[in-house]
């Protein structure tokens, strides 16, 4: 059955302004057999068909959603695979995209929201009231994913060096709209540099999701071309692990 083809690949790219790095996201794509894609930091103030066709391939040319970069800064793209499902509505906000998305198999009507959260505290906080005013408006059938650019606890950083304020208000914003984080497999942490590794990249879902959903399979991939590691949300009801990248 097609509804059980859910793959959903997750990834902060750092930019789809480089040839190379599409080619990189579009093999990707179809070696994960994405039915859903989200990209973070695209980097690009303007997304068009052409770009959206050589960066993920000709079946996503149908249903996508794109949250312009400022100049180089951010950007998110959003697209499904048009033999699987078709976004019925979307809404562009300040660091989120989110959409409804509706099953060719099964009829399944549910929520998306694709996150690339900021860098600066003060606009950190408004984020988090973003994705409340958001839990407003969605579907009780609810998936949250992308890079949050926070840390739920400690152990999620290799250092010392933690927000506690900032960490506390994320678990504040979890506990209130009663969101459950998908367990991811393959690491630890999902951003690394010379001197830091950290767990930012994560996904989150309602209740009525993941009753929808039972049998979800969240895995880091290896990537050489970005700091972040590409997610793999499969949910469907045969996994298989996949073999990495």
């Amino acid at each position: 059955m097609l509804e059980y083809n859910c793959n959903i690949l997750n990834w902060n790219v750092r930019g789809l302004n480089n040839p190379a790095r599409r080619t990189v996201v579009r093999d990707l794509v179809s070696e994960t057999k994405a039915t859903i894609v989200s990209l973070q930091e695209t980097k690009l103030d303007q997304v068009n068909v052409a770009l959206v066709n050589e960066t993920l391939g000709p079946r996503f040319l149908q249903n996508f959603v794109v949250l312009p970069a400022l100049g180089t800064r951010g950007g998110i793209l959003l697209a499904v695979h048009d033999e699987h499902y078709k976004i019925v509505s979307a809404d562009v906000g300040v660091h989120t995209v989110t959409a409804t998305v509706e099953a060719f198999a099964g009829g399944e009507i549910w929520c998306i929201t694709v996150v690339y959260g900021p860098q600066d505290d003060q606009e950190k906080l408004q984020f988090l009231g973003e994705l409340r005013w958001i839990s407003q408006d969605v579907l009780d059938k609810w998936l949250i994913i992308g890079d949050f650019n926070l840390i739920l606890h400690a152990s999620d950083k290799s250092n010392d060096n933690l927000n506690w304020h900032l960490m506390g208000a994320f678990r504040d914003l979890v506990h209130d709209l009663n969101l459950k984080e998908l367990n991811l497999r393959g690491r630890k942490f999902t951003w690394s540099n010379d001197r830091t590794q950290t767990r930012i990249d994560r996904a989150f879902c309602t209740a009525e999701w993941d009753l929808m959903k039972p049998n979800v399979f969240l895995q880091a991939l290896s990537s050489r071309v970005s700091d972040h590691c590409p997610l793999l949300l499969a949910a469907h009801e045969s996994i298989r692990k996949h073999s990495g990248f």
